[in-house]
């Protein structure tokens, strides 16, 4: 608990909401019709407008309510306070805000999933893994470079659920690297203008009175030339582990109930 109270506050919120809707749904205390996204119930009169965050925080099922809370909690926490290019006050709260929006116009309005939680997983590891391109990261028994995680995730995710699954999830991919382009390969290599900045009023709202300036829990701060770790110790959901967690992942969005 005192790990999980220290930890960023957005990944602290989102995977705090994750297990309590979960545990809801999995208890039998909570209908699951509720929880995913269906267009046809979001823009109606009046909305059910809860859906639009509601279908990002469900895990699987049995051991998956498990691993899917704790890569959701590390991989987050690993940008929020470690990224280099996601630092700023509220920066990673943008990020959040973006790759979810696309998710729900590409895996829900396009391809119409209904439960988006193992997208947004492997859009944090996307964008973990280009942030610290060049470490090693264990895949089974194979050590991999970590630019190859998110692909090799997508690979096992179809071969075990199938190439729809696999399109659903990988729009997570889709995401994270649209965000990627947009803020530094574009005007970077483009000289396009970077458009998605934080606006004023996000950051006001997580400034606090600390001496860094911002961050009440710890500015992440990284010596030049030192070697990030890997979080989860280089491990994903089972993917990235060998035999001790060979549980073999989840599913990604599907719809739940009726209607």
């Amino acid at each position: 608990m005192d790990q999980f109270w220290s930890a960023p506050p957005v990944t602290r919120t989102i995977t705090a909401f994750t297990f309590v809707q979960s545990l809801l749904v999995y208890g039998g205390l909570h209908n699951p019709y509720y929880v995913p996204y269906f267009t046809r119930l979001v823009f109606k009169f009046p909305p059910e407008i809860w859906r639009l965050g509601s279908s990002f925080l469900l895990t699987g099922s049995k051991l998956d309510f498990i691993f899917d809370l704790y890569f959701m909690f590390t991989y987050g926490s690993a940008l929020e306070t470690n990224s280099p290019r996601l630092n700023g006050p509220g920066d990673f709260f943008t990020y959040l805000f973006f790759v979810a929006t696309v998710i729900l116009l590409t895996a829900g309005c396009y391809l119409e999933g209904g439960i988006f939680t193992s997208a947004l997983i492997l859009a944090f590891v996307y964008t973990y893994a280009q942030h610290n391109k060049g470490i090693k990261t264990r895949f089974y028994f194979f050590e991999i470079p970590v630019e190859f995680l998110p692909w090799a995730m997508l690979v096992i995710t179809m071969v075990r659920l199938g190439w729809p699954a696999a399109l659903l999830e990988s729009m997570g991919i889709v995401a994270a690297h649209m965000y990627e382009f947009l803020t530094r390969i574009y005007p970077a290599f483009g000289g396009g203008k970077n458009y998605i900045m934080t606006p004023g009023f996000i950051r006001r709202f997580f400034i606090k009175s600390s001496r860094e300036g911002y961050r009440a829990y710890g500015t992440a701060y990284r010596p030049t030339g030192q070697t990030p770790a890997s979080p989860a110790s280089e491990v994903r959901r089972g993917w990235t582990s060998s035999s001790q967690n060979s549980w073999g992942g989840r599913g990604p969005g599907r719809r739940l109930g009726g209607g």
